[in-house]
């Protein structure tokens, strides 16, 4: 979450949401169509079976739903009309891949324009404070707008996924630099910049040698892993109690995943399902959605002008999901266990469904009484 969204802080009365609440409706709606989409790829029953679901997958969950939040929080931080175009554009662009009537080719189109305006918005962030991380957040939005393009020129989707993965990996770690810049020192943003170009020369080598550049993907992401698992708060922070718990829990978690996905690249490119699954549900899942948990509690109040305080009842979709990558990626994938990778699949889709109903659960229910302590980032 950027330095200039500072969050809201739980009080005893309520405020009036935002009108950017309303941004989120197409993220939820892409949130939804993924999980959808996830439970068709397992062979499990689905609410719906829109014929290209199956083929939109990644691509509803990684710049349909997380980068239309992304871009909505950047656009806050901005504060200038202009910045919200990527999460209009995006947001757009995860509607149209919904509906088959529409051809994918639009929605692919609007994917390439969400991706470039997310990518332009960092470009007056940046001349405003002048931030290595900010440099590494624009860098990595880059890495999604050729995602965007690769998709559209036709290129196979296990070429396209470490770009859209890598474009995650980046943006987040560089938030997690900005949140915790006081207790990582001064050069933290420009370390992760170097970190970051390693991840996009592997990328590089990636399409000239898949071998090669998978292996030198999973080097820097675990480069990466152990440089941010070594700086940040959160090995300190795990040891306190309630909502700061909570969040070094999912952090150090989410970690974990990715020096799980980082592992497994240095075995090559993952050609068999199996170690595919493993990389992309282990950063996609393990790390991605995991931070997402970490940070709701701050980032959504201060984007949304919502209440949204933590409570226990958080744990146990954390728990759900860390679980179904247990199942799903050490039983289903290593062991190969067909029933315990669909199992653990279906795990996830519930664990992601039961954070939200939490979420929605903690919001109604509304602050807690007057002096409850905020959570540390």
């Amino acid at each position: 979450m950027s330095a200039d969204a500072a969050p809201v802080q739980a009080t005893g009365t309520r405020r009036r949401p935002s009108l950017r609440l309303l941004w989120m409706l197409p993220a939820g709606l892409c949130l939804l169509g993924g999980l959808d989409a996830a439970l068709l790829l397992l062979g499990l029953p689905a609410p719906i079976s829109v014929s290209r679901l199956a083929e939109t997958h990644g691509m509803l969950l990684v710049l349909g739903f997380v980068a239309t939040l992304i871009s909505l929080e950047r656009a806050t931080a901005l504060r200038r009309w202009y910045g919200y175009a990527a999460p209009a554009l995006l947001g757009l662009a995860g509607l149209l891949m919904l509906f088959d009537a529409v051809p994918l080719l639009v929605a692919k189109i609007a994917l390439i324009a969400g991706t470039a305006a997310l990518t332009l918005l960092y470009i007056p962030l940046w001349l405003r404070r002048y931030d290595a991380q900010l440099l590494v957040q624009m860098l990595a939005a880059g890495l999604g707008l050729a995602a965007a393009i690769l998709w559209t020129a036709g290129t196979a989707m296990p070429l396209i996924t470490p770009w859209l993965l890598c474009f995650l990996v980046l943006t987040i770690a560089a938030e997690r630099v900005e949140l915790a810049s006081i207790a990582m020192g001064p050069r933290a943003g420009t370390r992760l910049l170097v970190h970051a170009c390693l991840v996009v020369v592997a990328l590089l080598i990636l399409l000239a040698n898949a071998q090669i550049g998978a292996i030198a993907l999973g080097a820097a992401l675990l480069a990466l892993v152990v440089w941010l698992v070594r700086h940040d708060v959160a090995r300190r922070t795990i040891h306190a109690a309630g909502a700061t718990r909570f969040m070094a829990a999912c952090m150090l978690g989410g970690y974990f995943w990715l020096a799980v996905a980082g592992a497994t690249l240095l075995f090559g490119f993952p050609a068999s399902q199996r170690a595919y699954d493993t990389v992309t549900h282990a950063v996609l899942l393990g790390f991605v959605m995991s931070m997402i948990m970490a940070h709701a509690t701050t980032i959504l109040p201060a984007i949304l002008h919502i209440s949204l305080p933590y409570r226990a009842a958080f744990w146990a979709p954390a728990a759900l999901l860390h679980a179904s990558l247990v199942v799903r990626i050490w039983i289903g994938d290593g062991l190969g266990v067909p029933l315990a990778f669909t199992l653990g699949g279906a795990m996830g889709v519930a664990a992601l469904l039961l954070f939200v109903l939490t979420a929605l659960g903690s919001a109604i229910a509304g602050p807690p009484k007057r002096g409850a302590k905020a959570p540390d980032a």
